[in-house]
């Protein structure tokens, strides 16, 4: 799932490059950071065998981390970098999207 995430942000960082190279990176970083959150929950909730109230605790404090991520994340894109908040989020999007198609695709 992560490297569909990547492969989604590079995609639409390079449909943003006729935009400029800051909307490309914007539309980039927008998807890599919901990767790069991701990978943050994946590392958290599977690292290691626990029993069901430690596993529960460990997917929760991933999901704590993902979104961490991910606002700390837009606010560096949007805030410090000042680039384009449309690609941004058009690359969070779309790569938020490959969860739902992930899950919905079974097998």
């Amino acid at each position: 799932m992560i490297a569909l995430q990547l492969v989604v942000a590079t995609a639409l960082g390079a449909v943003f490059l006729w935009q400029g190279p800051r909307s490309a990176l914007a539309a980039f970083g927008g998807g890599a950071i919901v990767a790069l959150g991701t990978a943050l929950l994946a590392w958290r909730t599977f690292a290691g065998w626990s029993a069901g109230g430690l596993a529960m605790g460990r997917l929760l404090s991933g999901m704590v981390l993902k979104w961490v991520a991910i606002i700390v994340g837009l606010v560096a894109i949007l805030g410090q970098y000042k680039l384009p908040p449309l690609a941004a989020l058009t690359g969070l999007v779309a790569a938020y999207a490959i969860n739902l198609l992930a899950f919905r695709f079974k097998g």
